[in-house]
């Protein structure tokens, strides 16, 4: 395959995914953007955790909501990624578990009415999964951001966006357009 063949290749792959979500995510996106209004309507945190490129589009995704996404003059959403903390994740990582990382930080910050938004394109991540059920036992709602099974994270959540595809790239591609949906109707709510 040459160059232009596999770029062709890649883009059509991207678009074919992404058109596939408008059937397959679409009321899951429309439950989730309900579950974060509410709980940012009544002041409450949006935590996010992931790992990897989950990792990265779970700070992504929470710096959209405290700096704003197209508005950088309206109010900040309280906004946490678990992944950021290094302190924190090296030391909790060597000394006790990586398994119970992101489940720790729940733990001690987050509050019934929270939100914990759980990325993982496998839905298998082990930590992911502590921090689920972390959440759940703390009266946290849970978004799922993961690929076409669900993996074992789909049947924790309040709501699981499994993006349909089985290519880690395109669920990649597809939870950060996601998140940036998720985001962008939060922000024009505030602005309403």
């Amino acid at each position: 395959m040459n160059l232009n063949d596999f770029i062709r290749a890649s883009l059509e792959a991207s678009r074919d995914v992404k058109a596939a979500m408008v059937s397959a995510c679409g009321a899951d996106l429309e439950t989730a953007a309900r579950i974060l209004w509410t709980a940012v309507a009544d002041g409450h945190t949006i935590f996010w955790c992931g790992n990897g490129g989950s990792a990265a589009d779970a700070q992504h995704l929470s710096t959209e909501l405290m700096g704003g996404l197209r508005d950088h003059d309206r109010n900040p959403v309280p906004s946490v990624a678990l992944t950021t903390d290094t302190s924190f994740l090296t030391a909790w990582s060597n000394d006790t578990a990586y398994e119970t990382v992101f489940s720790r930080q729940v733990e001690g910050l987050a509050q019934s009415g929270d939100v914990l938004v759980a990325i993982s394109t496998s839905g298998n991540s082990a930590n992911v999964l502590a921090a689920i059920q972390t959440a759940r036992q703390q009266g946290l709602k849970i978004i799922g951001f993961t690929g076409r099974s669900g993996g074992q994270m789909a049947g924790g959540c309040d709501v699981c966006i499994r993006i349909p595809s089985d290519d880690t790239q395109r669920i990649q591609e597809g939870h950060i357009l996601s998140g940036h949906i998720l985001c962008e109707w939060i922000e024009k709510q505030l602005l309403d």
